[in-house]
């Protein structure tokens, strides 16, 4: 039989544990002091891998900060101690550094290791809760974990110190980030199947318009001319204008049509070449879609011709083609 509870101490006790492990979160602060700084320091200068070391749910915090490191550009993988004490220490090379995680710091078959670890020269961080643990005392640099208590109504069960570990091992990873220039496009090099990722690693010749979708008059267009071909090709409201070879030579808009007829001119039969934007802005085809995007945005226009390496204009690209960058960048 299931016992009866009240959904009102349900509640009560839910919002406990959060103010116990926000109470972790803000302790946390207290973590980010020489040693923190020291173990940035060691990594970031490392030429080999950071092996993470952990037990029990200090383990799964462990692998998840092992993943964190590796997607924000630290090499870096999890490591099972029981594992390395049955052959996995093979695993760990020369120049890598150790990142041991135990609350406790007493967890029996990471200790075990450390010796081997010591003898091989390692550099050895820990993130325990204990300064005085065999752990602590054992590594080079020791990053201290700070709670008051577990959220666990019986002070048992890990949360709030994992909350703070796996807090303190983001801090570490994303600092490592910033030490290391790890940009956007090397995230999406790392994320290629991610959403990001594949907006960062599309070019402009992915998703400009080409082909009857390209708007293009000749040199020796009339307005009225260039007209009739914007409005049947490519419905983005301009159009490229293009000398004997392709290359562009100007390039015409809508908007450049309504300030015409606002000063009453009679426009319709003039050659384009009138009335034209000269040396416009434009865009590469191989240009990263979110430098298009940038350019757009900067420019404060809505569609922008699209060259190849010879100067011919091989597409046009309008900034609904770009919704997805252009959300990217508001989020800035």
């Amino acid at each position: 039989m299931i016992p009866k509870y009240s959904p009102s101490a349900v509640k009560k006790l839910a919002l406990e544990v959060l103010d116990v492990e926000h109470k972790a979160l803000e302790l946390s602060r207290k973590s980010i002091g020489a040693e923190f700084l020291k173990a940035v320091d060691v990594i970031a200068k490392t030429k080999g891998r950071v092996v993470i070391l952990g037990i029990g749910k200090s383990g799964l915090i462990g692998r998840k900060i092992a993943a964190t490191l590796a997607s924000t550009g630290t090499p870096s993988f999890f490591v099972h101690p029981v594992e390395a004490l049955h052959g996995d220490l093979g695993m760990i090379t020369a120049g890598d550094v150790i990142l041991a995680i135990s609350f406790s710091g007493q967890t029996e078959e990471i200790n075990r290791i450390l010796p081997a670890l010591e003898r091989r020269k390692l550099t050895i961080i820990s993130m325990t809760g204990h300064k005085a643990s065999k752990l602590a005392l054992m590594s080079d640099i020791h990053i201290p974990v700070y709670i008051e208590r577990e959220a666990c109504p019986y002070n048992l069960a890990p949360t709030a110190s994992t909350t703070a570990t796996l807090a303190i091992g983001d801090a570490l990873a994303l600092c490592l980030m910033k030490v290391k220039h790890f940009e956007k496009r090397d995230f999406a090099t790392f994320h290629p199947g991610g959403s990001l990722g594949k907006l960062l690693t599309q070019q402009v010749k992915d998703l400009m318009r080409t082909g009857k979708n390209n708007p293009i008059v000749p040199l020796t267009a009339t307005v009225q001319d260039t007209l009739f071909v914007m409005t049947k090709t490519g419905g983005v409201g301009a159009t490229s204008v293009v000398d004997k070879n392709g290359k562009l030579a100007g390039y015409f808009t809508d908007g450049d049509l309504r300030r015409l007829l606002q000063q009453g001119a009679d426009v319709l039969g003039k050659n384009i070449t009138e009335v034209m934007t000269k040396k416009p802005h434009h865009l590469t085809d191989e240009m990263p879609a979110i430098e298009a995007a940038k350019k757009i945005h900067a420019t404060h226009v809505d569609n922008l011709p699209v060259l190849d390496k010879t100067g011919k204009v091989v597409g046009i690209i309008d900034e609904k083609d770009l919704i997805e960058f252009l959300a990217l960048l508001d989020k800035k």
